[in-house]
């Protein structure tokens, strides 16, 4: 009877409690569909002709040695992880009453990792960083192997005793279930070792920065130097995510760590999707090279300028807000008082849209596709990031919204008509 209540009352995301099956083949198949989609002999272009791809001749899906290399790398880093000192920060307060406390050395993994790569992949040579984009198809294959695993173990440990469940992930329909993740903060090694965190910012992130460099490593061996635009992506994709290891602690704050169980949909899309998909316009790159003018470059390092402004001033503004409203750089804002006893921002930043910082990070990422674009590109895999992005972040912002009416109530409303637009200003 508890689980037919709990159907009934149930808010589905993904097109109801079915939608994820089809995802969880859908998904992969758009990954692959990218490696297909583009490639050294041939990309989809949509014009100024229609032209389908064909795939790459001699293409490998799977390799033990590649196999092998993804689970190093992961379990490399966690060993890393649990060895390297890290500073211990506690998480929000959960439903059971209780706080987590997680190791936080993400920043240190990121220098390790990328300064060994730098080093014997570029100043001595010992190190063949284009292995990464040779093998690309069958590490992607490896990585999804290894996510599915993951979420299958995850999903039978969540039924053990004692399991803290998301408010999200717990419905009784097992695909869904499976999909969004029953446990909220499932650990290993007596608590101490949080595998969300751990994926959520370790092996997909930082990856994502080594597959990147590895991608410029190929195209300076196959044309003898690197392109500006294979410069410009590498820096400021390399740049994002060192901010985001940077600031691993305020990951603890988001919905992804305080809500969203541990399932499929964050194993998949953290060690898959992120490093294997945002690395797109790179790998485009290296059978492509595009040799910006010095116009070119500017209008780009000024739309990324311009995004990362927005996306910083808005995040730095609310972080700022939440820690010590008083400050004088926070204490002008007007806000509004809720019957819950907090305040909503309704000037600043957060003023001018509910969802200011998602409008800066898309900005951002419209200027790590435009290096690809600039000089006559046809083809639109390369711009996959920003076209995905934007529809991501109008999903979260849906999914945000849900969450703030049942928070707030009526307060929520009050706080929509004052803010009025969603994301871009007096647009959406």
């Amino acid at each position: 009877m508890a689980g037919s209540a709990n159907r009934e009352k149930q808010h589905f995301e993904f097109f109801g409690p079915h939608g994820p099956a089809i995802l969880m083949l859908a998904l992969p198949a758009v990954v692959y569909g990218l490696v297909i989609g583009c490639n050294k002999e041939s990309c989809l272009q949509l014009w100024p002709e229609f032209r389908l791809p064909s795939p790459p001749s001699g293409l490998r899906l799977y390799t033990h040695e590649a196999f092998l290399a993804f689970l190093g790398w992961f379990f490399g880093l966690v060993a890393l992880h649990l060895l390297l000192p890290g500073q211990n920060v506690q998480g929000v307060l959960l439903s059971n009453g209780k706080r987590l406390t997680y190791k936080l050395n993400a920043f240190r993994l990121l220098v390790l990792t990328y300064g060994a790569a730098l080093y014997f992949g570029f100043y001595t040579r010992q190190l063949d960083l284009g292995w990464l984009y040779d093998n690309f198809a069958p590490l992607l294959t490896a990585s999804l192997l290894f996510s599915s695993a993951l979420s299958v173990y995850l999903y039978v440990s969540s039924f053990k005793k004692g399991a803290l469940l998301g408010s999200i992930g717990n419905t009784g329909y097992p695909a869904y279930d499976f999909f969004m993740g029953r446990e909220l903060n499932p650990r290993l090694l007596w608590g101490t070792f949080d595998l969300k965190e751990f994926c959520e910012l370790y092996p997909g992130i930082i990856g994502w920065a080594l597959l990147n460099l590895g991608m410029a490593h190929k195209q300076l061996s196959t044309h003898g130097s690197l392109s500006n635009s294979m410069l410009l992506v590498n820096a400021f994709q390399l740049y994002y995510v060192a901010d985001a290891v940077w600031n691993e602690r305020s990951v603890l704050t988001t919905m992804d760590i305080t809500s969203d169980g541990f399932g499929f949909m964050l194993a998949f899309g953290d060690l898959t999707w992120v490093p294997f998909t945002f690395v797109t316009t790179a790998r485009y790159l290296v059978d492509h090279p595009q040799h910006l003018s010095l116009a070119g470059v500017l209008l780009v390092l000024a739309v990324n300028a311009l995004g990362y402004y927005i996306f910083r001033g808005a995040n730095g503004q609310k972080d700022l807000f939440r820690s010590n409203p008083n400050d004088p750089r926070v204490a002008h804002l007007r806000t509004l008082k809720t019957e819950r006893g907090t305040s909503l921002i309704v000037s600043g930043w957060w003023g001018t849209a509910r969802h200011i910082n998602y409008f800066g990070d898309w900005i951002m990422g419209l200027a790590w596709c435009m290096p690809a674009g600039l000089t006559g590109l046809s083809a639109v895999v390369p711009y996959f990031y920003c076209i995905y992005f934007a529809s991501l972040l109008i999903h979260r912002e849906r999914r945000d919204e849900h969450a703030c009416r049942v928070k707030y109530g009526k307060d929520w409303d009050k706080y929509c008509a004052l803010v009025r637009y969603r994301i871009v200003p007096y647009v959406y």
